[in-house]
C-alpha cells in the first residue's frame, strides 16, 4: 500500500450505520462493525457511533461480538481479541444524563465477561460560546469531546472558545439526505481555516461517502434525491495543507471544489493537491493532531471507491 494512502486512511472512518441514510437496526450495525474490524481494511476503521439513549441497546446486541469471554463460538472469529470496541456517543439527552449513561456503559464493559468496550468520546451540538464553556467544565478529561459548529452563522467565536483545551475539538457537518443540507464549499473552507488558525482539531460527519467531490445519490431509496457531495479526499487533503502550509481560505476552497481525482497526489514521498504538496511526516502530523476523521453510515462505500481509484 502507498505510504501516504495508509497514513491518510488510518483510523479515518467512524462507523455511523445507525444514522441516515443507512439507518441500520442495532443488530445489523453491530455485526457490520465487528465484521469490518476483522476485515482487510480494519486499519481505516475507528469508533462505533451511537446515541446516548441507545447505549443499553448496544450492550444488548453488541456484547456477543465484542472481545471477551462472553463472545460465543459462533461470533469469536469476528471479535478482535484484545482490543475493546471504542464508542463515540452522540449526546441526544441532557449532557449530565448522557455522561451518566456513558459511565454506566463503561462499567458494564470494563471486564471481559461483559464484552470489552469503552465510550471514550462524546459529540454534541454547540449553541454558542457560553454553552461550550459550560460543557467543557462538565466533561471528564478521559472523554474526548467534539462540538458540532453551525456553519450558517459567524462561527469563529465558537471555534476560538475551543482553543487551548486538550481533548476538545470541533465537528463539521458536510451533508445530509437532502440537497439543502450540504454546506457550500466557502463555509466549509472558512471552518477549516478557522480551526487551523486556532489550532483546534476537528472531525467531520455526514455526506462523505465518496473520495472526490461529485454528484451522487443522497439516499438508498428508489429514485433518490441527487446533489453534488463533498469528497473526503477534498476535506482531509485541504485540512492537511491548511495546517502544514497555512494555505489561505480561498485556496482551501479551491481544493474543496476539485472534481478531478487525478488532481490529488498520494505517492510514497508526497501528498497534496496539484502543485501544493507536503511530505508524509507532515500528513501524519496533521491526521493525528488536526483533521482527525469523519463519521459515515457506510464503511464499504468509501473503501470501494478508493479501490476503484487504485489507491487501495
Amino acid at each position: 500500500m502507498i505510504a501516504t494512502v495508509e497514513t491518510l486512511m488510518s483510523g479515518l472512518i467512524d462507523y455511523a450505520g445507525l444514522f441516515p441514510p443507512a439507518k441500520c437496526d442495532m443488530p445489523t450495525a453491530a455485526a457490520n462493525y465487528a465484521r469490518d474490524r476483522a476485515g482487510t481494511y480494519a486499519f481505516a476503521l475507528n469508533r462505533f457511533i451511537c446515541t446516548a439513549s441507545r447505549l443499553d441497546e448496544l450492550t444488548e446486541h453488541g456484547r456477543v461480538l465484542m472481545p471477551g469471554t462472553y463472545a460465543t463460538s459462533g461470533y469469536r472469529e469476528m471479535a478482535h481479541i484484545g482490543e475493546p470496541w471504542r464508542v463515540s456517543v452522540v449526546c441526544d439527552r441532557p449532557l449530565d444524563e448522557s455522561l451518566d449513561l456513558i459511565d454506566a456503559f463503561n462499567a458494564r464493559h470494563a471486564a471481559e465477561d461483559g464484552g470489552l468496550a469503552v465510550a471514550d468520546a462524546i459529540e454534541l451540538r454547540a449553541k454558542d460560546s457560553a454553552f461550550i464553556d459550560d460543557a467543557i467544565e462538565q466533561i471528564p478529561e478521559d472523554v474526548r469531546a467534539f462540538f458540532e459548529i453551525p456553519l450558517d452563522i459567524d462561527f469563529r467565536g465558537m471555534i476560538a472558545a475551543l482553543a487551548g483545551n486538550p481533548g476538545i475539538g470541533a465537528k463539521v457537518r458536510c451533508g445530509g439526505v437532502e440537497p439543502g443540507m450540504i454546506p457550500p464549499t466557502d463555509r466549509v473552507a472558512g471552518f477549516i481555516a478557522a480551526c487551523a488558525a486556532s489550532d483546534v482539531p476537528f472531525k467531520a460527519t455526514a455526506g462523505l461517502h465518496h473520495p472526490v467531490r461529485a454528484e451522487q445519490n443522497l439516499t438508498y431509496e428508489p429514485d433518490p434525491p441527487r446533489a453534488v457531495m463533498h469528497g473526503f479526499l477534498n476535506i482531509f487533503i485541504a485540512a492537511a495543507l491548511a495546517r502544514s502550509l497555512r494555505i489561505g481560505e480561498d485556496e482551501i476552497k479551491r481544493v474543496l471544489d476539485e472534481t478531478d481525482p487525478a488532481a490529488f497526489v498520494l505517492t510514497e514521498s508526497e501528498a497534496g493537491w496539484r502543485d501544493v504538496r507536503i511530505d508524509p511526516a507532515r500528513l501524519a502530523l496533521s491526521r493525528s493532531r488536526f483533521c482527525l476523521g469523519y463519521g459515515s453510515c457506510s464503511f464499504t462505500e468509501p473503501i470501494e471507491d478508493m479501490r476503484g481509484l487504485g489507491l487501495l
